[in-house]
């Protein structure tokens, strides 16, 4: 069963974005759509994707660099499509992370017989159960398995303290946390009268390590009189 897996379509030539996601949606599939790479990056950041179709020659950003920068984070099934028929292109795209490779122009039937493929071995083998414990927020990346934080790709270096603090933020994007419930959940030990102060540095210090900007923060937001959030 395909129903309800969410499909990225990634191609300049909008004709070929319509036609693909006609047949996807046929088979039940939400289909999201992006006009090059960095529509595509864009997209990923917004919604939950369990497969994409990527196009190779793209203006801005192509096909190739594209999968370089959704392999840090990610592991979602990508089949290439590409007007180019030659071995080494093949082999250049399956070396860079693609999982399969789909030369133009093709069978409509053929495509959604390996994006179905693609799918079933995504969710049989485990890998979208795996990919639940990576949260990714707006650029912001954390691995639960590996304990381990990403911002726009590059880790931070988080002390113990402050692992914690995001890893509960993260993991609960959009809810507000007072100051005395993040102390509490942290440090395993009832609030008192300096833990304000205590988790107000903290906060201080991720937003430095994560923050473009941290005078303006985008991810960790202050909800005046009530607490912290990360942004979803």
């Amino acid at each position: 069963m395909t129903q309800g897996y969410n499909v990225l379509v990634v191609d300049d030539d909008k004709e070929i974005r319509e036609g693909i996601t006609i047949y996807l949606k046929n088979e039940g599939m939400n289909v999201f759509q992006a006009k090059d790479g960095i529509e595509a990056l864009e997209r990923l950041n917004e919604e939950d994707i369990h497969l994409m179709l990527l196009d190779v020659m793209m203006p801005r950003l192509d096909g190739i660099q594209t999968t370089l920068k959704i392999r840090e984070a990610r592991n979602i099934p990508i089949i290439f499509l590409s007007a180019k028929s030659e071995e080494a292109d093949k082999v250049l795209g399956l070396q860079v992370g693609g999982d399969d490779y789909v030369t133009k122009p093709f069978n409509p039937l053929e495509l959604i017989a390996r994006v179905k493929s693609q799918l079933r071995r995504y969710v049989n083998l485990g890998t979208y159960e795996q990919k639940k414990q990576l949260i990714n927020l707006n650029g912001i990346t954390l691995d639960l398995d590996a304990k381990e934080v990403k911002a726009y790709g590059e880790p931070v270096k988080l002390t113990p303290i402050e692992y914690r603090i995001i890893e509960l933020l993260m993991t609960n994007a959009g809810r507000v946390f007072s100051i005395a419930e993040i102390y509490e959940r942290v440090w395993n030990e009832p609030s008192f009268q300096s833990s304000e102060n205590t988790v107000a540095v903290h906060i201080r210090k991720i937003r430095e390590k994560i923050e473009i900007d941290p005078s303006n923060p985008r991810h960790l937001k202050v909800v005046w009189g009530i607490g912290y959030k990360m942004e979803r």
